[in-house]
């Protein structure tokens, strides 16, 4: 199903009653399964399932029967590991023999090419894959939840919010939940007072365009003007390609990438298959003259005395791309 497709039959109220969201945004698909528990149901008939709670006799015995208070049925499983077909399967046949019967399943993975074929018009449901939203579509949901808020923010601060938080909506929507307290109009003026922009991922940014040897001095200089110092900037950039090489080697072990097994925890896809693709772009080889090359820069800008660090980090930088 396509995105514009999911919007008309939601506005409509004929979405079919088991869905499957799958794609590179999680928090469009967290976004879009709240949406359908609003219209199908009261909060407490909505059975929840997150990750390893998840089993099949308990969801099995959930979507088998009636709901306790004489209500809608919906059964909502949050899930980054396959749910087998099989037992999708069955719970999709299992709305299909009651209407009060709904099923949400929400996958954080990148394998649903099996998942998504048990959702079908043929057994009465459908899936939709989400994918990062533009940057206008991102307003607009920043739009409706302050509406949903009665918070007044005109346009412009809407965009500033969005830039703050480097279009990421999970955390624009926690801010404006923070605003709603202070109940007044919102500028950017407010924005500029309440916010606390998100510099570690214009950190990542910068970054990014490092390693992708790209220009980056226009970032480096308003990393630096907002109070980065060059010695965290350097210290960041160590923890980057650290993590890199570790993905790197997770990768060549297991020929598959975990964010969680290398990190310990689990990363946004998009931000996840992205780490992994430029891991895998530099040798081992590589790797060793980056880290060497970012200590001995760590060094040198701790013991410059009254010298201009940042034209240290500057040409440090400029030759590490040229490692590259």
């Amino acid at each position: 199903m396509k995105k514009q497709d999911f919007d008309r039959l939601l506005q409509q109220g004929k979405i079919p009653r088991a869905m499957m969201f799958f794609g590179e945004s999680d928090f469009m698909i967290d976004y879009h399964a709240k949406k359908l528990c609003d219209l199908w149901a009261a909060e407490d008939d909505v059975y929840a399932l997150y990750h390893q709670e998840y089993n099949f006799n308990d969801a099995k015995a959930h979507i088998s029967q009636g709901s306790l208070f004489g209500g809608n049925n919906v059964l909502l499983i949050k899930n980054d590991k396959k749910v087998p077909k099989k037992e999708l399967d069955e719970l999709i046949s299992y709305v299909q023999k009651s209407p009060s019967n709904f099923l949400i399943y929400c996958y954080y993975g990148s394998d649903y090419k099996t998942s998504n074929k048990a959702f079908t018009p043929k057994t009465g449901g459908d899936s939709i894959r989400f994918f990062n939203p533009y940057f206008s579509e991102a307003k607009n949901i920043i739009r409706s939840e302050a509406k949903l808020l009665n918070l007044q923010i005109n346009d412009d601060a809407i965009t500033h919010l969005l830039l703050s938080q480097n279009s990421n909506l999970s955390l624009a929507c926690n801010e404006l939940e923070k605003l709603s307290i202070l109940q007044a109009p919102i500028h950017a003026k407010e924005i500029n007072e309440h916010v606390f922009p998100l510099a570690e991922v214009k950190l990542d940014e910068m970054i990014l365009a490092i390693l992708e040897k790209k220009d980056f001095k226009s970032n480096l200089h308003r990393l630096l003007e907002t109070g980065e110092n060059e010695v965290q900037i350097i210290t960041a950039l160590s923890n980057f390609i650290t993590q890199l090489f570790l993905f790197h080697t997770y990768i060549k072990i297991h020929g598959a990438i975990s964010s969680a097994a290398v990190l310990g925890y689990k990363l946004p896809a998009f931000i996840e298959k992205q780490r992994a693709d430029l891991s895998i772009r530099f040798k081992l080889s590589t790797y060793e003259k980056l880290l060497d090359h970012l200590l001995q820069t760590e060094l040198d800008l701790k013991s410059a005395g009254s010298k201009d660090n940042s034209a240290i980090l500057l040409a440090a930088l400029l030759k590490l791309q040229n490692l590259l």
